[in-house]
């Protein structure tokens, strides 16, 4: 490198280095063009330009940066606002600041911009003079309406009036027109920029250069214009310039970034552009200065207040308001509601290149599905797709087998389009245009309903949802509202349509609807050598005779109602163990084509929570033609009917399934209230409270009564009896127990679209709030009242209470959230959403804590990444993991030194991030946010602070969690990173104990040895532990150990990448002293969802088998309530088990949707058998009970055969599996009965396979 200063050159010129570093290469193809034109003026002008997208990939740039900043004379830095880009920036910028002629730092981080240095102004100088001049003429920051139209107004004025301004004005006038210079960075206004710098402020040896060049204003373009590469000059205002698609389909507005566009780097949108023009689409690219697209919007896609557009797409990569500093989501959903056209984010991959992005198992990098895709969601963008990027060689893309090349006109680090993907995203765009503009009455629409898993009384899945209920609801609409539908005469009609038919006949599991043959088949199945290497020859054992594959459903006009086929695996689970390169099954991609090209659907809609294609392999996010969702769906609009209170699992739908969600609610939720035994006993200790203290005798003799009766609901051991020191300590706790359970909340029943709550359920819901939350909590005669129709201040009057200036606002929000609930507006949604138009987005959550999720019916989406953990998810964390220690030391245990910790993606969107936030206060530690407020990495409490050792903490994370917040990924890493480099002593920091006696025995660093954050490989879900529970198909519970361990094996680093580290999963197992888990919905319970068994029950079981079997303790933290408890696993089961599954308000309201209630009860007793067999620690009675209830009561057992017979002979079953699995010894009539009725519920339901067969 010649150093800094050297002025020789053999051609006599003056050499002079200028270095801009940036974001991004949108300026690179600008700037080797203005080099051109430059070098006649400045032969000896050394220019780069580096970007910082690119040295995430690879590091060598970075430190090539690092170096031509170390011997630049003049320093551009721009756009550089995240951490991860200008952290490792800032000490060679200091090192050369005092040493070079000039430093301007625009549009960046505070830490970057305060750096500036131009002649005598420094920005990090006080704010006097022109600066305070420059915040006098900013004016006030309410007006955000300007836009970007006003700001470039304001900078075009400034340097005119600084130009008479003596002194440091001057250079703050050169630094304003830089700024204009960058800001319409075109070739021309680039060679300007560095012409501008190089005649001021040229120094040294380079001075001479000074007032020797000619630097011409700054080109001015439209802050607000069109783009297209037909157009003269490729820019313009007039949207009558653009060329006439002739019999256009319809027209799509497109918004670009002015940047790219003035830079000439516009491949990637003119390859969109065309992919779009050739499907007979006008398309409408307009572009706004800034990152702020609503004035393009107002001013070219808007006509006498009507859409002239038929949808929008993005290509910019950020949100519709903002960019990579900030979001203003608001503002946005209010101007595409306006708008109220389907809306489209693609994006480029800015951050790799299109060959990394398609060789990568992951897709995105974390913070490109950040920004790229997670920030924009929160606007109501849906169906997020790549669409263009860099390359590796010039001229030439690896990223998929088409292998495109480019013209030499496009160099390597220019934007190219992905051909493949823009054609996709094309295909997609027209089926929503032709789905907007169809009649109703012309319409085909795809119903796919669930059935996991298959052949077991689960047709019709979805959760908290009466599915054909709702069903039978959304036919009625959609012929309502014109579509053609040939309506069943009831919802039985529908199911039997649907699940019967003529299943018998062709020995399915639900009606045959068309039969796919074999050689059809294989004539059109594109991916059929990859189906063929996992299921073998077509057509495969699934859904299929043998010469054809079935489609399971049935048709009722221009609507069909499908049954979406099993995974495959669901008679082999093992299979799951070696995803790598899986595939669905012949008959899941026929049901998916079929729908597509035979049917002709025009849209699909997945009806509940949740269903399988979405899961199916592929990358995490940016998907590419490789991925199975994407080729399943197709170009397909897909529209998903939503849990409200599932946004993470909903998420992965929105980005692997290119969804638009409409969410539903969950079912009402009430007190479990009391019901037999349980009422006598509460009696019973009223009375015990209301004896006088000479009432000894009787005390005696109820104490006794009440040990016999809270015997005989095991919450008492029958002997030996309480003594008169212990009877007062015991029924007390007794006492708090019968209150626990009869008011602890449980949902009644389940959800059915398209029908309001009863104003009894909306009664029980608003208290239920009340209870919940921390605000004014009225009597329930008050609730009634509002309910009812009564203004806050009646209602209080009708109550007999006086009103309130405090107590009338909370009463006022609860009347709010009752007019919500009053009236459905999920059948609006899903009609909307059919109509093509624009669904505006929700955030996703439990009602209790986030009433924003009503009204339903809208697009949900997470919570903003970069504010992940809050600071109250922050504060909440640290006393919820205090309450966590506070018990394990309660139980007679000591404080532990490990802890294992499962984090879903739903519970830490709902909450904020409070599990996030509690595994780092037990570490010591807390997120760092940066100037943005945005997260930016993880800092250590000060052991003062903290004031307890640093607790070791194993984190399994879920295949979501990964996929959705990969920056808490790299928080939690961090995190236990700088625990184990603490220079702290081994007593005080058990993370640093543990991590140095691993890497003594182990040889390796300390990074490896500090790995804390577990899940599954790249591309796979879930540890398969739930669905070898499910089939039986295991042996023995180390089986079961093995499973977790080789799924859930994968360490997450700093890096974000995926490792497996069997050997240091099994050491940190091997310590773990606790497990411990979230429960934060009170319509989830451990039993309800098999997810908690298979994620922690399955790290307790390998946790054990680390141990050598030594059994740890399990604990569920409750956050439902109030400020929440710790129990045991063994203490939650049995509450849900007397709340829930012995509680008839709970099983009545189940079975009053027959067919689907009886499929929750049996759901619930196999999720309660998968907490035996990974922890051992459900108490027996929990079998018993559940036996007595549901078998051994004929009249019990009558109904549930008639409603569901196929899930109640597998509710027998598992109980039969639990007592031979050693899980309950019932006494030798128990067990007979038990089999008898297991015996019967089998011969019904093989009777009635034959008599439909007859």
């Amino acid at each position: 490198m010649v150093a800094p200063g050297a002025q020789h050159r053999a051609d006599g010129a003056t050499p002079i280095r200028v270095v801009i570093v940036t974001m991004d290469t949108h300026v690179a193809s600008a700037t080797v063009r203005a080099q051109a034109a430059l070098t006649r003026d400045l032969p000896g002008l050394e220019l780069s330009v580096h970007a910082a997208s690119e040295w995430s990939a690879d590091p060598r740039l970075l430190a090539r940066c690092q170096e031509a900043v170390a011997g630049a004379d003049i320093v551009i830095a721009t756009m550089l606002f995240m951490e991860d880009h200008f952290l490792p920036l800032v000490p060679a910028l200091l090192a050369r600041r005092e040493h070079c002629d000039a430093m301007i730092c625009l549009m960046s981080a505070g830490e970057i911009t305060k750096l500036t240095r131009v002649g005598r102004f420094r920005m990090d100088g006080p704010q006097s003079g022109p600066m305070a001049l420059l915040k006098r003429l900013r004016g006030s920051k309410g007006k955000a309406a300007s836009g970007g139209a006003g700001q470039m107004k304001m900078l075009r004025r400034l340097p005119q009036i600084l130009r008479f301004i003596p002194g440091t004005a001057q250079d703050v006038r050169a630094y304003f027109l830089a700024l204009q210079y960058w800001l319409a960075g075109s070739e021309e206004n680039i060679a300007n920029l560095v012409r501008l710098l190089v005649d001021r402020y040229a120094d040294g040896p380079r001075r001479v250069l000074r007032g020797s060049l000619k630097v011409g204003k700054p080109v001015d373009y439209p802050e607000t214009g069109i783009y297209h590469p037909a157009l003269p000059g490729r820019v313009g205002t007039d949207p009558q310039a653009l060329r006439a698609v002739p019999g256009a389909k319809g027209t799509v507005g497109l918004l670009v970034l002015r940047s790219y566009v003035l830079a000439g780097n516009a491949a990637h949108y003119d390859g969109v552009i065309r992919s779009l023009e050739a499907r007979g689409l006008s398309v409408l690219p307009v572009f706004a200065t800034g990152l702020d697209a609503r004035e393009a919007i107002d001013a070219f896609l808007v006509r006498d207040g009507r859409p002239v557009v038929d949808a929008l797409v993005s290509l910019t990569g950020f949100s519709l308001v903002g960019g990579p500093a900030y979001n203003d989501s608001a503002a946005a959903q209010d101007v595409l509601a306006r708008l109220d056209v389907p809306y489209i984010a693609a994006h480029p991959a800015e951050f790799q290149t299109l060959d990394q992005w398609g060789a990568s198992d992951r897709g995105l990098l974390p913070v490109e599905s950040t920004i790229m895709i997670a920030i924009p969601e929160l606007d109501g963008a849906t169906g997020p797709i790549v669409f263009g990027g860099r390359t590796d060689q010039p001229g030439r893309c690896g990223g998929c087998a088409r292998a495109c090349t480019f013209p030499a006109s496009e160099g390597q680090r220019d934007m190219h389009v992905c051909a493949e993907r823009a054609e996709t995203l094309a295909a997609r765009v027209e089926k929503l245009v032709t789905l907007r503009r169809r009649s109703r009455a012309e319409r085909k629409i795809g119903i796919v309903l669930f059935n996991f898993p298959p052949n077991a009384g689960n047709t019709g899945t979805a959760a908290y949802l009466s599915v054909f209920e709702s069903l039978h609801r959304t036919l009625g609409a959609l012929q309502r509202e014109g579509y053609a539908v040939e309506m069943p005469a009831s919802v039985e009609a529908l199911r039997e349509a649907i699940i019967q038919g003529n299943a018998a006949r062709h020995g399915a599991m639900a009606n045959v609807h068309v039969r796919i043959g074999a050689a059809d088949h294989i004539r059109r199945e594109r991916w059929l050598s990859e189906i063929e290497a996992q299921w073998g020859p077509a057509p495969g054992r699934q859904q299929s005779d043998g010469a054809s594959l079935f489609v399971l459903g049935e048709r009722f006009g221009n609507v069909f109602v499908g049954i979406q086929p099993g995974f495959g695996y669901e008679g082999d689970p093992m299979r799951l163990l070696f995803e790598k390169g899986f595939a669905p099954t012949h008959a899941f991609s026929a049901f998916y084509r079929w729908m597509r090209e035979d049917f002709g659907a025009d849209a699909v809609l997945h009806f509940g929570t949740h269903g399988a294609l979405e899961f199916m392999p592929g990358k995490q996010t940016g998907l590419s033609a490789r991925c199975w969702p994407d080729r399943l769906i197709g170009d397909l609009p897909n529209i998903y009917l939503y849990a409200a209170n599932n946004p993470s699992e909903g998420a992965l739908a929105k980005r692997r399934g290119a969804a638009t969600l409409v969410s539903y609610l969950t079912p009402p939720v009430a007190s479990a209230g009391l019901y037999r035994g349980l009422i006598e006993l509460k009696g019973s200790l009223d009375r015990w409270r209301g004896l006088a203290p000479e009432e000894m005798r009787e005390a005696e003799e109820l104490a006794v009564l009440i040990q016999a009766q809270a015997a005989a609901l095991d919450l008492a051991p029958t002997e030996p009896e309480w003594s008169g020191e212990e009877r007062h300590g015991r029924i007390g706790k007794l006492t708090e127990a019968v209150l626990e359970l009869e008011y602890t909340l449980i949902p009644h029943g389940l959800h059915v679209v398209g029908e309001p709550l009863s104003q009894a359920e909306r009664t029980d819901m608003l208290m239920a709030i009340v209870d919940s939350g921390s605000g004014v909590r009225p009597a329930r005669a008050v609730v009634e009242g509002l309910v009812a129709g009564l203004s806050p201040e009646q209602a209080l009057r009708a109550a007999g209470a006086e009103p309130e200036a405090g107590v009338l606002a909370g009463l006022a929000e609860l009347a709010a959230t009752d007019a919500l609930l009053a009236r459905d507006h999920e059948l609006d949604g899903l009609l909307r959403a059919l109509d093509g138009r624009f669904i505006r987005p929700a955030p996703g959550g439990d009602l209790l804590r986030t009433p924003a999720v009503l009204p339903t019916g809208r697009n949900l989406h997470g919570f903003d990444p970069f504010r992940i953990p809050s600071a109250y998810a922050v504060r909440d964390g640290a006393r919820q993991a205090a309450r966590l220690l506070d018990r394990h030391v309660a139980d007679g245990h000591a404080l532990p030194e490990t802890v294992a910790l499962v984090l879903w993606g739903t519970d830490n969107l709902k909450t904020e991030g409070g599990p996030i936030a509690q595994a780092l206060a037990l570490m010591g530690a807390e997120p760092r946010f940066d100037g943005y407020g945005r997260l930016a990495g993880a800092q250590l409490l000060p052991p003062e602070t903290l004031g307890r050792p640093r607790i070791d903490v194993v984190i399994s994370v879920s295949g979501i969690f990964r996929d959705l917040l990969p920056l808490q990924i790299r928080l939690l890493a961090e995190a236990a990173f700088l625990a184990a480099s603490a220079d702290e002593p081994p007593e005080s920091n058990f993370v640093r104990k543990h991590a140095l006696a691993y890497r003594a025995e182990h040889g390796c660093d300390l990074e490896t040895a500090a790995l804390r954050v577990f899940g599954n490989a790249e591309g796979a879900y879930g540890s398969n532990v739930n669905n070898l529970v499910e089939s039986g198909r295991w042996q023995d519970e180390d089986e079961l150990a093995e499973t977790y361990s080789r799924r859930k094996g994968f360490a997450y680093g700093r890096g974000g990448r995926a490792v497996q580290q069997p050997e240091l999963l099994r050491s940190v197992l091997g310590g773990v002293e606790l497990a411990y888990q979230n429960l934060d919905s009170v319509e989830l319970g451990v039993t309800t969802v098999d997810n908690y068994f298979d994620t922690l029950g399955g790290i307790s079981r390998a946790v054990r088998r680390a141990k050598g079997g030594a059994a740890t303790p399990v604990y569920i933290g409750d956050q439902t309530r109030g400020e929440g408890t710790v129990r045991t696993l063994s203490e939650q089961v049995s509450l849900e088990t007397r709340t829930r599954m012995l509680n008839p308000k709970w099983y009545e309201g189940m079975l009053k949707h027959g067919y689907e209630g009886v499929r929750q009860i049996e759901t619930h007793v196999t999720n309660t058998m998968g907490w035996s067999a990974t922890t051992g620690q459900v108490e027996p009675w929990v079998y018993q009970k559940l036996t007595e209830t549901y078998l051994l009561d004929p009249a019990m057992r009558e109904r549930l055969a008639a409603l569901n017979p196929t899930a109640s002979a597998k509710l027998a079953n598992r109980l039969i599996e639990a007592q031979a699995r050693q899980y309950w010894q019932p006494d030798a009539a128990t067990l007979a009965a038990l089999q008898e009725a297991g015996d019967a519920l089998e011969d019904r339901l093989e009777g009635i396979g034959l008599e439909a067969a007859a």
